[in-house]
């Protein structure tokens, strides 16, 4: 039984050794919020000309461009918080929009409405806060996202004072292009403390409702090792959280 269960361990860690040698994926035209922020390691879906990019990123103890990617739709973390009691975990995620990617046709943010779901089961299951990032009332309060077109540089977004309601329909009015990093906690309840398995998923939509393109990513919370008194108990843990990892994973 012991050699059964270190063998699965065994075989789940380098699984995803392997598959974090893949290459990662980069949203176009670059990284365009804040500063330091790296293009890479998003998942991406293109179609009808709309990108969508999404990412998990550290966030605590000091923001990094670390990922920990699988180069298909997975990143990794340890569960944690920033500081006792914050209920912040220690990754945040990020997001980019582009409605015109291929710049053929002059389609601007304000030309589509946006689906963000965020889960907060940490199982194998799936439970959804869902809003609209950009057009919705979160975006209006905040009015924080970056925006550009496809020859903004990296970092060079453009942003307006939050309350500036003209200034931001002027900038989904003549922009392609829309990021932000965002924190989880600020929008659903999770705890950051607990291992579990959460899925993220960004929609653009019609204005009659039509799925034009999206993105989904996995965010694998893991536990912190056990101490070595424990191995067998660890291993035994790792195994069925992976085995419902891949199940979660099958139905997204």
């Amino acid at each position: 039984m012991k050699k059964t269960i270190l063998n699965a361990l065994l075989g789940v860690t380098a699984a995803f050794l392997i598959s974090g040698a893949a290459s990662a994926a980069n949203v176009n035209p670059d990284v365009i919020f804040g500063s330091g922020n790296a293009n890479g390691g998003f998942t991406v879906g293109t179609t009808n000309n709309i990108e969508v990019g999404l990412r998990a990123k550290q966030r605590f103890p000091v923001p990094a461009n670390i990922f920990n990617y699988d180069g298909v739709d997975t990143y990794n973390f340890n569960a944690g918080e920033s500081a006792p009691g914050s209920g912040r975990p220690l990754w945040s995620f990020e997001w980019s929009i582009n409605t015109d990617v291929a710049g053929t046709s002059g389609a601007k943010v304000q030309d589509f409405t946006y689906q963000l779901r965020l889960d907060h089961d940490p199982s194998a299951g799936q439970s959804f806060t869902s809003f609209d990032p950009i057009m919705g009332p979160v975006a209006l309060l905040g009015m924080d996202h970056s925006f550009g077109d496809n020859s903004t540089l990296n970092g060079q977004g453009v942003e307006v004072a939050s309350g500036d309601a003209p200034g931001y329909a002027n900038l989904i009015a003549n922009n392609n292009v829309v990021q932000n990093s965002w924190q989880y906690q600020w929008f659903t309840v999770i705890d950051p403390l607990i291992a579990g398995l959460y899925r993220i998923q960004m929609d653009v939509l019609s204005a009659n409702g039509e799925l034009l393109s999206t993105a989904g990513i996995n965010v694998v919370v893991s536990a912190v090792p056990l101490p070595a008194a424990l191995p067998l108990y660890g291993a035994g843990m790792a195994v069925l959280g992976f085995l419902g990892w891949r199940r979660k994973q099958r139905a997204a």
